[in-house]
């Protein structure tokens, strides 16, 4: 068992929800793609290093608090993960708990990283209380997979997601759940978004996926 995968048994048994890939660049569009409370980056990683990572998570304004793991403990380093935007650095080897210890750390700053809402056309998601509310001043409670496949499509509006995406992103690659359940989650938001009365709405894109995007009738 390599580390990213021993880590994520560790924080799995830790009451952690993980995402975990294998390369800096799954790891730059999984940060594009979603809202997550904390980010671990390793530097040495494949197709794209975890200090290139930051630099372009950080240059397009993402401030999901991330921490460094590395081999390297020199001073320079440490100081050019800090310079690029890094929250916390931990060398390697080091013991799973002070790892955990460092990411409780930095998840109780979170709040001032992170938007309490996320906001697109009339609606607000709230991650507080996994409602989504309308200017109708209606609003839904979400189910948990409900809320993370509002929130990936409220992160990417009037951007086609394909089934397989969202699959992916939500259930995970090694699910065992079948790709229906991607369409009974999305004709779910659909009734909620109708019942709260919203002008957006998850259209189908024959072929392609789906797109949230406002109604202009």
């Amino acid at each position: 068992m390599d580390l990213a995968e021993a880590l994520t048994v560790f924080f799995e048994r830790n009451q952690f929800t993980v995402d975990t890939v294998h390369d800096g660049l799954s790891a730059y569009e999984y940060a594009r793609m979603d809202s997550y409370d904390a980010i671990i980056l390793d530097i040495m990683m494949p197709k794209m290093d975890g200090i290139e990572v930051l630099r372009r998570l950080r240059a397009e304004n993402n401030k999901t608090p991330i921490m460094m793991l590395t081999a390297k403990s020199q001073k320079d380093d440490r100081i050019t993960g800090f310079d690029a935007g890094a929250d916390d650095y931990l060398p390697k080897p080091f013991e799973t708990d002070e790892l955990l210890s460092r990411v409780r750390a930095i998840l109780r700053r979170r709040e001032q990283y992170a938007p309490s809402l996320m906001q697109y056309a009339d609606l607000s998601l709230s991650p507080v209380s996994d409602t989504l509310s309308c200017t109708t001043g209606l609003s839904a409670r979400l189910s948990g997979r409900e809320y993370q496949v509002m929130e990936l499509f409220m992160h990417s509006p009037k951007t086609v997601l394909s089934a397989d995406t969202i699959m992916e992103r939500v259930w995970g690659w090694d699910s065992d759940a079948e790709i229906n359940v991607v369409w009974v989650h999305i004709s779910n938001l659909r009734k909620k978004l109708k019942a709260i009365g919203s002008r957006v709405s998850i259209k189908a894109n024959r072929g392609l996926g789906y797109i949230l995007e406002e109604d202009n009738d």
